[in-house]
């Protein structure tokens, strides 16, 4: 029989999530792969944040563009 169930890992112990249906003291074999954690909205901003965390010199760099994205961009008309 082979099948396929997810569980936790507590220490040496593997909490299964469903009943395998073999019988108490049957031998079996386990063979364990990790589950990814389904992504969620909003987790790749929070990983990059704190990317330039070492560098003083962004806070100058962000006011600057900041200031940039300020300014008009659309061609004056003679009035």
């Amino acid at each position: 029989m082979v099948k396929t169930v997810q569980g936790v890992v507590h220490g040496k112990t593997i909490q299964l999530d469903d009943d395998l249906g073999v019988a108490e003291g049957e031998r079996v074999e386990v063979k364990v792969r990790t589950i990814e954690p389904a992504a969620q909205w909003g987790d790749g901003i929070r990983r990059s944040a704190g990317g330039w965390a070492g560098h003083p010199e962004m806070d100058e760099v962000m006011e600057r563009i900041q200031r940039e994205r300020k300014l008009e961009r659309r061609p004056q008309l003679d009035a």
